[in-house]
């Protein structure tokens, strides 16, 4: 899912509401901007992560996490297959299996 805003907008939104002036409320920046002020929270809450000034994953880290999820789902259906073969294949290795005695 792609982010409704690009991040360069968010990033410029972020700054603005950081260098506001005494008096300028962060309701009155997201309104200027056409965003909700829950949003723009977020966004700076986000912000303070990716400088490392507060503790939380961030943007990259969480990108990583995915590919590293779905390298994991990958191995391990690799494995069940692996599993699978050889089971049938130690099945058809057993004596007496398909030959016929006399």
């Amino acid at each position: 899912m792609s982010a409704p805003y690009p991040q360069e907008f968010r990033d410029d939104v972020v700054r603005v509401a950081r260098a506001r002036e005494d008096g300028v409320t962060l309701a009155q920046i997201a309104k200027d901007f056409g965003i909700h002020e829950m949003t723009l929270s977020k966004w700076m809450r986000q912000a303070d992560i990716e400088d490392g000034e507060k503790p939380g994953t961030t943007r990259a880290e969480s990108a990583e996490n995915r590919e590293l999820k779905k390298r994991i789902r990958l191995l391990e259906q690799e494995n069940e297959v692996l599993r699978r073969a050889a089971a049938y294949l130690s099945q058809a290795n057993l004596p007496g299996k398909g030959t016929t005695r006399s």
